[in-house]
């Protein structure tokens, strides 16, 4: 006599697991940096932001709160100037209080820690919109200060500009969004804060258009 095979409609609804059962222990956490250039060893860390994912009621992901800060240039690094003019940074700006680099670290990981926490999850990993620039940066300034309590996985990451490809055919972030039917605004646009969260916005309508479709067989 042979064994009975479970019924599939005895499992848990994909859309009613929790977060740690969802991505192998991990959180998502959208990250967006910007910078004094593109060389991550070179130039200077100046904006940062996570969007930890949350699941709502229904099991959904929707974007959790900001956690985000304005860096002083490390010691060390340096900055273009024709960044300065792609992001509009006013390094010397009276309300852009800005913290050391450490300081800022210890801000945004604390919250991301928390979020871990909340969620069950063993380690966030981080969501970003061509994820390994802000990954380098993040890791980089991680190694300058010789910070201990790196939440993110050291390489691992989710690419948005990989499923925005996949989902829609679109690998730039404002195209994506349109097509996504979310909100997109050129004027806001390079401010580690709203492009986080319009990210986040992104992969959440990604995610959820997957996770709970029930023949995806997750």
């Amino acid at each position: 006599m042979t064994e009975a095979t479970p019924s599939p409609a005895l499992a848990p609804a994909p859309a009613m697991r929790p977060m740690a059962e969802r991505f192998r222990g991990y959180l998502p956490v959208v990250v967006d940096v910007e910078t004094g250039g593109f060389d991550w060893n070179r130039h200077a860390l100046l904006e940062i932001a996570a969007v930890p994912i949350e699941l709502d009621d229904a099991g959904r992901f929707v974007p959790g709160e900001v956690a985000s800060a304005h860096l002083e240039p490390a010691p060390g690094t340096s900055i273009d100037p024709k960044s300065l003019e792609v992001t509009g940074i006013i390094l010397d700006h009276p309300f852009r209080m800005a913290k050391p680099e450490k300081e800022a670290l210890d801000h945004v990981f604390a919250a991301v820690r928390a979020a871990v926490r909340r969620q069950a999850c063993q380690r966030a990993i981080l969501v970003g919109h061509n994820a390994h620039f802000d990954l380098h940066f993040l890791n980089a300034a991680v190694a300058r200060v010789q910070h201990k309590r790196n939440p993110f996985h050291p390489f691992s990451v989710f690419d948005t500009v990989t499923l925005g490809g996949v989902a829609y055919g679109q690998t730039v972030l404002a195209r994506a969004l349109k097509a996504a039917g979310l909100a997109w605004d050129p004027a806001e646009a390079h401010s580690a804060v709203y492009d986080a969260e319009r990210t986040a916005e992104l992969f959440c309508k990604i995610a959820n258009a997957w996770f709970m479709t029930p023949a995806s067989g997750r």
